[in-house]
């Protein structure tokens, strides 16, 4: 498959008054056509901050992508695109649904209004065509009678409803990339099981790639092709769905993965929560970022940051553990089970 996107030691800052907050910290990645990304970890790692650095829609200063970071997207350098380039960019080949979409709506204009409002920027279609359009763009993401709806405002649909909205809304250019930011956080399981399943669906149908930022782990496990776990602006381990889950490495992944609630958990077991706080991302980053929350941190891991281990050509991690000096350590007895086909 072609790649369509690639991202090289991508390092993004804030300048703040009390100091550079470095929050993306060299991170690589490529992402080819139909393939599905995940982006993991806890609020504060770089995700969202690395999907908005990706459609520079971060305010600049503040913010700064620093030289040496590479964006590229069909072999277009995106840090170098003019500020027209960047307003067909975003729409046409890359669009993103946002976490809350309560708060990405506009409260004063109808649904079918900011559909249409893309639509006749990006596509040029007049009014008639654009609410036509509209119509068959609520229809696709399953909205019941989409004709009437068009004239609802935000406030008057379920949450459920408006995430669809957000969805209909980055669809309506039919873009290559579609970046999804924590799509699912605030709807009931129920619903976040529909709107994976729309999407998967969508994607399908119009081979489109994803980039999934989440902090769940258990959203992405029949969603994502390939995974990479984020932690203090960097990539601490990343690998394919199955490499990931059934054969993870970092101490920090098997915290993730520990923290998900399972079906077989014994009744009144106390639900495992990972300790400590991450590290203030204004300070030097010494040694090993996880140090200080990990119960297998060596005296290296305080002193040198840990090196890339290559378990195969898609698995790799950085962590001390891996190095042939370093202490056998047995993952949690929780994801020791065998895998269930």
């Amino acid at each position: 498959m072609e790649k369509i996107l690639e991202v090289e030691n991508l390092q993004v800052s804030f300048h703040t008054y009390a100091g550079e907050v470095k929050a993306v910290r060299g991170i690589d990645f490529d992402l080819k056509k139909g393939e599905t990304l995940a982006l993991v970890g806890e609020s504060g790692c770089g995700k969202t901050v690395t999907a908005k650095a990706i459609m520079r829609l971060l305010k600049e200063p503040p913010t700064e992508i620093k030289k040496g970071s590479k964006i590229i997207f069909n072999g277009e350098d995106v840090i170098k695109m003019s500020k027209k380039r960047l307003s067909s960019f975003r729409g046409e080949d890359i669009s993103m649904i946002f976490q809350d979409p309560m708060t990405s709506l506009n409260p004063t204009m109808t649904i079918g209004d900011q559909i249409m409002e893309s639509l006749i920027i990006h596509k040029k279609l007049n009014k008639k065509e654009a609410q036509k359009e509209a119509v068959r763009l609520l229809e696709l993401v399953n909205i019941p009678n989409a004709k009437e709806r068009i004239k609802s405002f935000p406030h008057e649909l379920s949450g459920g409803m408006r995430q669809r909205i957000m969805i209909s809304i980055a669809l309506s250019c039919n873009p290559r990339i579609l970046i999804a930011d924590e799509p699912t956080t605030a709807l009931d399981v129920t619903i976040q099981a529909q709107i994976l399943d729309l999407l998967k669906e969508l994607q399908n149908k119009f081979e489109t790639s994803i980039i999934l930022v989440t902090h769940d782990l258990g959203v992405v496990a029949n969603f994502a092709d390939k995974i990479q776990v984020m932690y203090a602006g960097q990539v601490v381990e990343r690998g394919s769905r199955d490499e990931i889950f059934y054969n993870c490495m970092h101490p920090y992944t098997w915290a993730l993965l520990s923290s998900v609630p399972r079906l077989d958990t014994k009744s009144k077991e106390e639900l495992y929560a990972l300790g400590g706080t991450p590290p203030d991302l204004i300070l030097p980053l010494k040694g090993c970022p996880f140090s200080s929350r990990c119960k297998h941190c060596m005296e290296i891991c305080l002193e040198e940051a840990p090196q890339k281990t290559e378990l195969s050509n898609t698995h790799s991690l950085s962590c001390w553990l891996q190095h042939p000096y370093a202490p056998k350590v047995e993952k949690p007895e929780a994801l020791r089970g065998e895998r269930n086909e």
